[in-house]
């Protein structure tokens, strides 16, 4: 059986193949188990290999590269037009199948294990961050129940909890509110943990030492851009690496006339928050960037959120530059 590009469409237990000789013709399309991927794809010749960028990509796409094969993930918005007709499984696969092969089509590097470890970092973060905020709205809305109120912000929750004590609140509804109390701790400390193997990870990564010289990227930016971009040279340059996370104005051109609306949300959106709110910080906290002409030109004529999307697309192409040039931060001289 001659295969020269493959498409493999993933799932949980059942997995479609689709593969083409090379003269583009049809030479097997077969649907496996789970428990027969690997056993299938060490049969074979090495080939180039096509999966859609998901969860479990990164641990298939590391699988069938150590067989010889070349392993290529796509963004599944590109997989999307080359779908004929109704979606399945088989086409699916048909479609990754012709996706791979184009010479223009842009593909996700393929992670590691320790850079998806590190990538959970911010994930358990993110999501320990919204159970905190959820049991501290859900404290807050109990005792307003019995007219106990208290100022916004987690740090006036023990004023709170207080002012249950003082006020003529029934045990039952202290003692309920006491059980949000102790899963509010006991979060707080998990976040604490997290936090301390993230700062960890930053001290023992050159790169993400390096970005954290960046005036508004902190160690949470360093970390997230570090582990999410191992190798910047898949990006041409600066501005395609702020391309991909978002930070540009969607197009909607035609005609040869230029139509810029708002910025396109697209790529990382964690990064993109990061970065967003790294750049909020250094307009309130940054000598530097604050005495800066462009960013003093910009707060002249713009809206402050307008300055603050452009000063994270800056930071984004100096995170870039700083990556792919492997140097240190430094303040431009006037000449």
């Amino acid at each position: 059986m001659e295969v020269k590009t493959i498409g493999l469409d993933l799932a949980k237990h059942i997995f479609q193949v689709h593969g083409v000789d090379a003269s583009g013709a049809v030479s097997v399309t077969k649907r496996l188990r789970r428990s027969q991927m690997l056993e299938f794809f060490a049969g074979l010749k090495p080939c180039l290999v096509g999966i859609e960028a998901c969860p479990t990509a990164h641990y298939w796409g590391r699988e069938i590269r150590s067989l010889g094969h070349d392993v290529r993930l796509i963004p599944p918005q590109y997989v999307k037009p080359y779908v004929r007709r109704s979606k399945n499984d088989a086409a699916d696969a048909a479609a990754i199948c012709e996706a791979v092969a184009r010479p223009s089509m842009r593909f996700v590097p393929l992670k590691d294990e320790m850079q998806q470890a590190a990538l959970m970092l911010h994930r358990v973060r993110d999501l320990l961050v919204r159970q905190r905020v959820q049991l501290i709205s859900a404290i807050r809305a109990h005792a307003a129940e019995f007219g106990v109120i208290e100022a916004k912000g987690p740090q006036n929750i023990v004023r709170l909890l207080a002012s249950l004590e003082a006020g003529g609140v029934p045990d039952l509804a202290r003692q309920l509110i006491g059980v949000l109390t102790e899963q509010l701790d006991a979060v707080d400390e998990q976040i604490a943990e997290v936090d301390r193997r993230i700062v960890s990870w930053h001290k023992n990564n050159e790169t993400s030492r390096r970005l954290a010289s960046i005036p508004g990227v902190g160690t949470m930016t360093a970390t997230a851009i570090a582990a999410t971009v191992p190798d910047p040279s898949v990006f041409r340059g600066g501005r395609e690496f702020a391309a991909w996370l978002g930070l540009v104005p969607r197009q909607n051109s035609s005609g040869g006339k230029a139509r810029l609306g708002k910025i396109s949300k697209q790529g990382n959106e964690h990064v993109r928050r990061l970065l967003i709110i790294g750049a909020q910080a250094a307009l309130l906290c940054s000598k530097e960037v604050k005495a800066n002409p462009w960013v003093q030109g910009m707060m002249a004529r713009r809206p402050r959120m307008v300055v603050v999307v452009a000063l994270a697309n800056k930071m984004a192409r100096i995170a870039w530059a700083l990556m792919a040039r492997r140097t240190q931060y430094g303040v431009a001289v006037a000449a």
